[in-house]
């Protein structure tokens, strides 16, 4: 994999995150092709992606669209939500992978090890995106955000390919860096995210209602959350993950809160539920994030 290469990317689940990526690979030459529903792929078929963005203005994308991969590929990016995960892999069979890296651009730290059981592990290369964009209908993306980051991090995969992939991806627009430690790049994002998610979600209420309302909360689970971490051996800063919190736009919501309203399946378990996990196995308290999975699950939120 090189930078000066057309690669053909696979995109499995092309919605806010996936349809963005999908179409600034295609934009930047490389054949792209999206693996979805077939309501999903008629649509793409016919007309592309319409991307309206924050940071790279409107424009279109053609990409290929099929409900399985049929082909070897250069890159296969995972972009569904965990609570769709095992489904939707049955649309890339490990036969017909050939040697592309599987990116993973899950929330959550327990997906990898899944993964590694489905597909060779070496070519198994978990990543955490940095993004706001949304999908708000097959083929129609609108970006958010005047950014899109990504960390890669294997345990298992050649460092020479993850820099070759982060060079790929940063041509295309996606500023992406590689990072020495995947549990921590992990947990820096789950660290940050879970107490978002859980308190957005709980309270049915954006981020600045939380960080004045319900703030003795948010730095209570921030610290709970962080000790988790650390005993995984992935230290956190706490007070930069409060200064993120604060300089948010108010309205912001997490993509937690926002599948609650829209009556989706929620990600709890891959968010919430693995940090209680990782706590009971280093015998680390977590109250709060305990009692607050519980009244989302009691609120059918």
């Amino acid at each position: 994999m090189t930078e000066s290469r057309s690669l053909n990317v696979a995109v499995l689940g092309p919605g806010g995150v996936g349809g963005l990526l999908a179409a600034l690979m295609a934009r930047a030459g490389h054949r792209v092709t999206c693996l979805a529903g077939e309501e999903t792929v008629q649509a793409l078929r016919s007309d592309g992606i319409q991307v309206s963005s924050t940071q790279f203005g409107e424009f279109a994308a053609e990409v290929d669209a099929d409900t399985v991969l049929r082909q070897p590929v250069d890159l296969c990016l995972v972009t569904v939500k965990q609570t769709a995960l095992q489904v939707a892999l049955d649309r890339v069979p490990s036969g017909a992978l050939g040697d592309g890296l599987v990116v993973p651009l899950l929330n959550g730290i327990e997906h990898p090890a899944s993964l590694r059981e489905r597909y060779r592990p070496e070519l198994v290369a978990p990543g955490v995106i940095r993004v706001e964009s949304s999908r708000r209908a097959p083929g129609r993306i609108v970006h958010g955000s005047p950014f899109v980051e990504i960390d890669l991090a294997s345990s298992t995969t050649d460092r020479g390919r993850l820099e070759a992939l982060a060079l790929v991806l940063t041509e295309a627009g996606v500023t992406t860096r590689v990072r020495d430690d995947e549990s921590g790049a992990l947990w820096a994002k789950l660290a940050f995210l879970a107490p978002f998610a859980l308190l957005t979600t709980r309270y049915g209420a954006p981020i600045g209602r939380i960080r004045t309302e319900y703030r003795h909360e948010l730095l209570a689970l921030v610290e709970e959350v962080a000790a988790v971490s650390r005993a995984c051996g992935a230290p956190t800063d706490t007070a930069a993950s409060v200064r993120l919190y604060d300089a948010f736009p108010a309205e912001a919501k997490s993509s937690m809160q926002r599948d609650a309203e829209d009556g989706r399946p929620l990600e709890t378990d891959a968010i919430g539920g693995a940090v209680l996990r990782a706590a009971e196995r280093h015998a680390v308290a977590v109250p709060l994030a305990a009692n607050l999975l519980d009244e989302i699950g009691r609120h059918g939120r």
